[in-house]
């Protein structure tokens, strides 16, 4: 591991902060900054996290969504288990983890998958624009109308073309960039609220 980039990881305010109140990781700020300005995830919804591991985005939706929702979370890597949060080992794209997720659908699905870096830009940026595909197709069949999808993406010169295909599904659609994203990265977030089928 670089010595630069654990040199800034332990300068990052955000690290630090989620190191110090068990946040898991500095992703939960991302969630919970997009929940202050956009009021993704109402109390008693039905929540599905997707790449969820090590879990610090499904501790931030389970305390949003209080005693009557839930949050089921998605990973191929088993964390720490979260007390109210359904764990599904599974792949984002294989048949099979449809059926394991159940009938009911849900209110809000969320991505935070990232491909493994290559340290080629252009082919990060291609796959992370597959794994935005990967949720928002999996979204296609599990999410409630009206419901809310947000995933991350690496922005690049795929990104105009994702959301003219996502754009549509929705009442809104945006893309946002939440305070505690490192300034560097290319991290963006697509955001739909009102999905429309």
């Amino acid at each position: 591991m670089p010595r630069r980039w654990v040199s800034d990881r332990r300068r990052d305010p955000y690290y630090r902060a989620a190191q110090r109140d068990g946040l898991r990781s500095r992703a939960a700020f991302k969630l919970g900054q997009l929940q202050d300005r956009f009021h993704l995830i109402p109390r008693g919804a039905r929540v599905l996290d997707l790449g969820a591991s090590p879990g610090g985005w499904s501790l931030v939706a389970r305390s949003l969504v209080g005693p009557q929702g839930t949050v089921t979370s998605v990973d191929m890597r088993a964390f720490e288990p979260i007390e109210g949060v359904q764990f599904v080992r599974g792949r984002v794209g294989d048949d099979a983890l449809l059926a394991r997720l159940g009938p009911e659908p849900f209110d809000v699905v969320l991505s935070d998958m990232s491909p493994s870096i290559s340290g080629n830009y252009s082919t990060d940026h291609a796959r992370s624009v597959d794994l935005v595909r990967s949720a928002f197709g999996l979204s296609r069949q599990v999410l409630a109308p009206g419901g809310t999808f947000v995933a991350k993406l690496f922005d690049g010169d795929m990104t105009v073309e994702l959301r003219g295909e996502l754009g549509p599904h929705f009442e809104r659609f945006l893309v946002t960039k939440p305070q505690a994203s490192r300034s560097q990265s290319s991290e963006i977030y697509l955001m739909g609220k009102g999905y429309r089928g």
